[in-house]
């Protein structure tokens, strides 16, 4: 979702088909306000991503928490879903309340069983979405393989260009 918010004027139809491809319910009726206080959340949930270590995402976190969720409670909204936990004030929260506070959920909950930041921003200065970290292999720096590629392919041709073999530094 921060990806899908890191556009300068996303689309409200389009946040919400996002939000409904993660598996939020209908109705997701989102206003160009609505989209513009969900991209000031997502701007404060990339410092997450950005945090090189450990103890910086828990700090950012911890920050967010503190700031911007209210306690943290169970709910089924009223029986229409699986009991579940909520960060904001109420099960009607403002959208960016309810996403910031979702994501704060989720990203916490990584931190403290990966015991590692959740996750990155991508290296390649052409992409810049983040990431969450997947699986216990080499720490990765590019969102996808795509990406990866497109700066291997970049590096060689630059060392091309000079003359250098592709692995010189």
């Amino acid at each position: 979702m921060i990806n899908a918010l890191a556009d300068e004027d996303p689309d409200p139809s389009v946040v919400a088909g996002t939000l409904r491809a993660h598996g939020e319910p209908d109705p997701v009726d989102l206003t160009v306000r609505d989209v513009g206080a969900m991209r000031e959340a997502a701007a404060l949930l990339r410092e997450v991503f950005a945090a090189e270590r450990t103890e910086d995402a828990a700090a950012v976190l911890n920050r967010l928490l503190r700031n911007h969720t209210g306690r943290l409670r169970l709910t089924s909204h009223g029986g229409g879903t699986p009991w579940h936990p909520h960060l904001d004030h109420d099960d009607d929260a403002p959208w960016d309340e309810w996403f910031l506070a979702s994501s704060c959920t989720a990203l916490a909950v990584l931190v403290w069983d990966r015991q590692r930041p959740p996750g990155r921003i991508c290296a390649s200065p052409a992409c810049q979405d983040v990431f969450i970290a997947r699986g216990s292999g080499p720490e990765r720096r590019y969102c996808s393989r795509r990406c990866a590629t497109r700066e291997r392919v970049a590096a060689h041709r630059r060392a091309r260009s000079t003359g250098r073999p592709s692995g010189a530094a």
